[in-house]
């Protein structure tokens, strides 16, 4: 979020605070009516405070304009958050994150010493992507041999069907495990 919508938010939940905790103490009866209505008229019936009421009137009347009409968030901001935009003299192409997330899924699923995998992608301003990979290993796995494997494996599998350059695949492996404790944790799910 830009620096001046930060400001005009913190600005604007303000102004809302204020009138809801006017309006909160004069339901409850803890603020007199005559009182808020002596402020109001002397704030209006005064130049200076009449000028800046209508300032911030104003403002809030754009504001609220702009959060009902208007989405901050920009074409290209979504475009990155949803995939990769790749535009040639043919045409353009979204590959989306999912679509790389079930490529390295489908290459880790080759290996039989890992049991579960889930991936997230990241996508740099760049468009520079980077795997996220969590596995469950069998406990007879040689857990080093095993990720720089499946690191080369998964940058080649993405480079040959997308063509993109993966910066970096990163494993966490979450547990190792033996062949009996997944037959018996599939059996009780």
């Amino acid at each position: 979020m830009k620096i001046i919508e930060k400001i005009t938010l913190i600005i604007y939940s303000n102004i809302i605070l204020i009138m809801a905790v006017i309006a909160s103490l004069l339901i409850f009866g803890w603020l007199d009516i005559d009182i808020v209505q002596k402020m109001i008229k002397t704030l209006l019936m005064s130049d200076t405070s009449s000028k800046v009421i209508l300032l911030v009137n104003v403002i809030a009347i754009l504001l609220s304009i702009r959060c009902i009409f208007f989405d901050p968030t920009s074409k290209k901001e979504l475009k990155d958050k949803q995939g990769v935009f790749l535009a040639n003299d043919n045409g353009k192409l979204m590959i989306s994150k999912e679509t790389i997330e079930n490529l390295v899924e489908a290459v880790t699923k080759q290996y039989k010493m890992a049991k579960e995998v889930s991936s997230r992608v990241e996508l740099d301003k760049d468009n520079n992507v980077n795997i996220f990979v969590n596995l469950v290993v069998g406990s007879d796995t040689i857990i080093k041999d095993l990720s720089v494997d499946l690191q080369n494996k998964i940058k080649a599998k993405i480079k040959e069907t997308t063509d993109l350059e993966v910066k970096e695949v990163n494993i966490t492996i979450k547990k190792a495990v033996q062949e009996k404790q997944i037959k018996s944790e599939n059996e009780e799910a």
